[in-house]
């Protein structure tokens, strides 16, 4: 970039504390117009992001990315967020090459009444985990073919996870363009009775809005009687 403004005689004042994120997609903003030098007229990059997000020009968020690891989810949570497809790339743990045998479920937040149920929860998990474990080693109808290990024990736990359920813990890393992001956020902040991604989202915020303040600063914190949420203002 500065090879590029140095060539063309031009100069671009910018703000130093800015992140690199925050910088790139106010440079690919004034590309757009070729807005440097004497026809800068925003001087600050927080003003000329908030103008470029007001005026709904967001495809120059688009070059900046944020890549997230992703730990201690439930299947059901992630089979949300892959439905978000553009802007995004996921890779996702295995449950074909990864032996589940030692799975973790994710808790769903209990009532102060419902201490019978949680009880119940924690027999179905234990007893998944066990049903899991049986199938993984009940292989005979492949035993009796000429597949490979690798390709027997593919299908082994193919079969056995068939009885994982949405609550089973996973791992992936997520990565996503500013814009994605933000539309990710606006469509799954706030929904009110979905308390996974809604913490989900938060804690998504709370590092965007540290790494790229500019880029998220339409969106707040609210709380309501379930806690805190994330909204687009």
């Amino acid at each position: 970039m500065n090879s590029f403004l140095r060539d063309r005689s031009l100069s671009w004042e910018r703000d130093v504390e800015f992140s690199d994120a925050e910088l790139l997609a106010e440079a690919a903003g004034r590309i757009c117009y070729m807005s440097f030098g004497d026809l800068q007229y925003r001087k600050s990059t927080t003003d000329y992001l908030a103008n470029i997000i007001r005026n709904g020009h967001e495809s120059v968020l688009e070059h900046a990315s944020f890549t997230f690891l992703i730990d201690g989810v439930s299947r059901a949570l992630t089979h949300q967020l892959v439905r978000h497809r553009a802007g995004f790339a996921y890779s996702q743990l295995s449950q074909q090459y990864h032996d589940e045998s030692g799975c973790e479920f994710i808790e769903p937040e209990w009532g102060d009444d419902e201490a019978h149920l949680k009880e119940q929860w924690k027999e179905w998990a234990e007893s998944t985990r066990s049903l899991y474990k049986a199938m993984l080693s009940s292989t005979r109808k492949l035993n009796n073919t000429e597949l490979s290990l690798k390709e027997k024990t593919r299908g082994a736990r193919s079969a056995a996870r068939s009885v994982l359920p949405n609550a089973t813990k996973t791992t992936l890393v997520i990565t996503g363009n500013a814009r994605a992001w933000r539309n990710m956020l606006s469509v799954r902040g706030c929904i009110p009775g979905d308390i996974e991604m809604r913490n989900y989202c938060l804690q998504i915020f709370k590092i965007l809005r540290k790494e790229a303040p500019s880029l998220f600063s339409d969106f707040e914190l609210l709380n309501d009687e379930l806690g805190a949420m994330v909204k687009k203002i």
